[in-house]
């Protein structure tokens, strides 16, 4: 069940209170063991100033041992408290960066899609590294708060010794942060664009293992490669950009702490050679300088680690926030309905009406491939109903009144280059498990000599995008996926162009025999296909030119014959 924070929009300012909100009990026992953590490292050069205070003053071997146990005391207390605090932030981090991956992809998963103009690569990008930089939060805050214990249990150690180092602690810690706060925005902004850059770069990626055996058929690789290295090139010049003020940031950062350090131990040393604190507030005092510089580190990287973490919600929330589409109506679809365009116009589409009946086998013969590519995007709503001219319905009801998700499970366009997903030849014929006729679909799609051909049959592994199998067992697996999903309505686009003629023959008598009696439509040219279908209607310059079999068409229509004939 989707809660409500995650149904409204939010800004990335948003999203980091969201996951605040979610985990602060995590966050207040965390910030209560490093604060114990960080109070504990202060105590130890307090302990070590006492210890010398009572050494020279009682020279008791009693105090001496209470003195030992009680350093045994504060280090077991550091240990315990820093390891516990840690797993307590880093399992609550973890997990939110968890939830918010799960979210993003969710957002790409949904039937409809977002308007939003980001490709699969910048998607990705978002879902892993800036859900992880924006769950940081979760332990950026409990430290900020257990480093700020750490400053102010030195300023009060050091101001009940002498009021003037207290005081030098405070107003050099607001100052070396009112420095950072500048570079910190300036990180934060930079590290918004590297995302961005790194991103395209990433979907440019995507974009090419896609298409590079096309471009290498035609000679455009070469071209494809600059583009890439282009874009690479600025995320490279971004990231070193990002490096520099961090660099900045950093060595800023230290030679402050250094300089406060520095300060409050020469401070301490004058004032004991003045007589005005003991020897032993003088062992507290460089020992709390040197031990201060941890926690003042790191309580000035905080302003940066925020930074980032804000930049990276932003960015998420151009996902989360995205509307989509198109969106659904109230409606079911008819069970066994019929199909119909009427008066359709979008892209090469013009003014097409056609009726498919409930039950019918319709091949679809489409002289150019573009319109079979619109026609397949808009029966696949992958075109929302307000994007085009005209009506599609479905059981006489009009696509714009459906559910979407309803749509989605009552009509499946299946498309050319349907993707193929690692895991087994099983999982993807059948991703839910829950189909009832693999075998049948496997037997219809001329799968069974890649079943055959390993000893593991259906549970063989198949690589990411079907790497390990050839252009032809990859179309004839998600084609089988498609008829393993049994659905009310099947739109196939090209399913048989990369088998052989034998196969494709073989193909389109059993697609005809396993879908008689649900209704079947097919954008292609194959002859094999075209024949099996109870009628073909000929796209022609985005409109129906003719109708009747194949056999007919091919005996009194020349057009045909020539677009069709191989």
């Amino acid at each position: 069940m989707t809660t409500p924070d995650t149904q409204r929009p939010r800004p990335g300012s948003d999203i980091l209170r969201t996951a605040l909100r979610r985990n602060l009990g995590a966050m207040a026992w965390g910030t209560f063991l490093m604060g114990l953590y960080q109070a504990g490292e202060t105590a130890f050069p307090i302990a070590l100033g006492l210890i010398v205070e009572h050494a020279l003053r009682d020279r008791s071997p009693g105090a001496l041992g209470l003195s030992i146990a009680s350093l045994a005391v504060i280090i077991t207390t550091v240990s315990l408290s820093w390891r516990f605090g840690m797993r307590v932030l880093q399992k609550a981090n973890t997990t939110e960066a968890h939830r918010w991956r799960v979210r993003v992809a969710e957002c790409g998963l949904q039937p409809v899609a977002r308007d939003i103009d980001l490709k699969s690569g910048e998607v990705l990008t978002i879902a892993t590294e800036d859900a992880d930089q924006t769950a940081d939060i979760i332990e950026v805050v409990p430290l900020l708060i257990s480093s700020l214990v750490a400053v102010l249990v030195a300023a009060v150690a050091l101001g009940l010794a002498d009021v003037r180092l207290g005081l030098l602690v405070i107003v050099g810690t607001v100052a070396i942060l009112s420095t950072l706060s500048v570079l910190s925005r300036r990180i934060g902004a930079g590290t918004q664009e590297q995302q961005a850059r790194v991103a395209r770069a990433g979907a440019k990626v995507a974009d090419l293992i896609i298409g590079l055996r096309p471009l290498h058929g035609f000679g455009g690789n070469h071209a494809a490669f600059r583009s890439y290295r282009k874009v690479s090139t600025e995320a490279r010049q971004q990231a070193i950009t990002v490096a520099k003020v961090n660099g900045v940031y950093a060595g800023t950062a230290l030679a402050l702490n250094a300089v406060l350090a520095a300060a409050v131990t020469l401070t301490a040393g004058w004032l004991a050679f003045d007589g005005q604190i003991t020897i032993g507030e003088l062992v507290m005092a460089v020992g709390l300088a040197q031990f201060i510089m941890e926690p003042l580190k790191l309580f000035s990287e905080m302003p940066k680690y925020v930074m980032i973490a804000r930049a990276s919600a932003e960015r998420m929330a151009l996902v989360l926030t995205a509307p989509p589409v198109t969106t659904s109506g109230p409606r079911q679809p008819t069970a066994g309905a019929d199909l119909e365009l009427d008066c359709v116009r979008h892209g090469s589409l013009r003014r097409l009406k056609l009726h498919v009946s409930a039950g019918e086998f319709v091949a679809i013969a489409a002289y150019q491939p573009r319109a079979a590519a619109d026609l397949a995007s808009v029966l696949a709503v992958n075109v929302p109903p307000h994007a085009y001219e005209g009506v599609v319905r479905v059981g006489g009801q009009e696509l714009a009144d459906l559910s979407i998700e309803a749509v989605r499970e009552h009509l499946l366009v299946n498309p050319y280059d349907g993707e193929i997903f690692a895991g087994t030849l099983r999982t993807n014929i059948d991703p839910s498990g829950t189909s009832r006729s693999v075998p049948e679909a496997v037997e219809a799609s001329m799968l069974t000599d890649v079943v055959a051909l390993h000893r593991e049959g259906l549970d063989h592994a198949v690589r990411d995008r079907g790497a390990n199998l050839s252009g032809g067992q990859r179309q004839r697996l998600s084609l089988a996926r498609a008829l393993a999903a049994d659905t009310d309505i099947l739109v196939l686009h090209d399913p048989t162009t990369a088998v052989d003629a034998v196969t494709e023959q073989l193909i389109a008598r059993n697609v005809a025999k396993l879908r008689r009696g649900r209704t079947t439509v097919v954008l292609t040219s194959s002859p094999a296909l075209l024949d099996a279908a109870d009628r073909v209607l000929v796209l022609d310059e985005g409109v129906i030119t003719a109708e009747d079999t194949h056999r007919n068409l091919l005996a009194g229509d020349e057009a045909y014959c020539a677009a069709v004939a191989r």
